[in-house]
């Protein structure tokens, strides 16, 4: 596919409305939403998309909502990170996990050594770059920025600032697809700000439990078809 987005993230609202549109607990919703990661992660390797970075958490999700809920959330995560460091898929495409945010700090230790191992097992691949946002907020990560940047005594300019970001690896996104808005199409709590500054937006009506591997390359079609001006 021409044109195709070098970094593409996701937001995966709606798992939840999903589940309680069909008379079903919240933890449907989030099982559903984690098989259907699953699918688009592989449909994305498909496209030959080498960055793709998924909101897995935020930081409200994990302090604010019911500690029931959040424990079975804990236990989704840890499956899928084991799953994915023996995946033979991500080994084959050589895909490198990392994984930004607070989620050492708000994890249990279990699910934190899951995604430690995941972290380590995938450390030396370098093809595809699989990023998860795990109790992230992306005002959470500019604040942190200035204060490294204060503390280094460093000058505020674009390089600097990218430096000191969590994302600091990462290329700035091409594509933002956010799933379940119905009639918000919206961001929330400056989710990957600087990064996405000259992103293109996708917004679908589609829960993500019901956000298939189809769908994605649509929205992977349409942003090839756009022309990007970057502010020019």
């Amino acid at each position: 596919m021409k044109n195709t987005p070098i970094h593409i993230a996701l937001i995966p609202d709606g798992n939840r409305r999903w589940a309680k549109k069909r008379s079903l607990p919240a933890f449907i919703g989030h099982d559903r939403g984690a098989e259907a990661l699953e699918k688009v992660l592989q449909k994305s390797l498909e496209l030959k998309v080498p960055y793709f970075t998924f909101w897995g958490s935020s930081l409200d999700n994990i302090t604010k909502r019911p500690k029931k809920e959040v424990n079975y959330l804990f236990k989704i995560f840890e499956k899928q990170f084991k799953r994915l460091s023996r995946d033979k898929r991500i080994h084959e495409n050589k895909v490198k996990i990392l994984v930004l945010g607070r989620w050492k700090e708000y994890f249990p230790p279990s699910l934190n050594k899951a995604i430690e191992q995941a972290i380590e097992k995938t450390k030396n691949h370098n093809r595809h770059y699989l990023t998860f946002l795990m109790a992230y907020n992306g005002t959470d990560e500019m604040e942190e920025c200035i204060k490294s940047i204060i503390r280094k005594k460093q000058k505020v300019n674009e390089k600097t600032i990218k430096q000191n970001l969590w994302t600091k690896d990462l290329p700035l996104v091409d594509l933002v697809i956010r799933t379940g808005c119905e009639d918000d199409p919206h961001l929330s709590a400056g989710f990957m700000m600087w990064d996405i500054a000259y992103a293109q937006l996708y917004f679908t009506k589609t829960y993500f439990p019901a956000f298939s591997p189809k769908e994605y390359e649509k929205a992977v079609k349409d942003y090839t078809k756009r022309e990007r001006r970057k502010g020019a």
